[in-house]
């Protein structure tokens, strides 16, 4: 995958997440989240990411035919697409995992108030 390619060719050129980034003037966040394969990079950093690591398109993103490297653009947008789905199933959970979350401190809540009225009631 395009992530572990970059950390290897990084660590093999022995640059840091930092080094490559000032290279490509985006942060380090962006460079480690390509690395775990949370993000992509555009197709500008990639050909830059392919400069700098002295290696072409084809081997940066496992393509195996070479004829592919003309439809970058296709293949990047599947990419993203992939990505993009990942990310809204990741979104949604934590949505959900939220929710349940304050039901159980509203229920919580309710039991310790029905607790403090049975109590006083006695």
């Amino acid at each position: 995958m395009l992530g572990e390619n970059i950390k290897a060719l990084r660590i093999k050129n022995g640059l840091s997440q930092e080094d490559l980034a000032k290279k490509l003037n985006v942060v380090r966040q962006t460079v480690s989240k390509w690395e775990k394969g949370q993000s992509m990079p555009d197709a500008d950093s990639l050909k830059i990411l392919a400069e700098i690591f002295d290696t072409d398109l084809s081997s940066l993103l496992d393509i195996e035919n070479k004829d592919d490297e003309a439809n970058l653009k296709e293949i990047l947008e599947k990419i993203n697409h992939e990505l993009h789905i990942k990310n809204q199933r990741r979104e949604r959970l934590w949505k959900i995992l939220g929710r349940i979350f304050f039901a159980i401190v509203i229920i919580y809540f309710l039991l310790i108030i029905l607790n403090i009225a049975t109590f006083e009631s006695i």
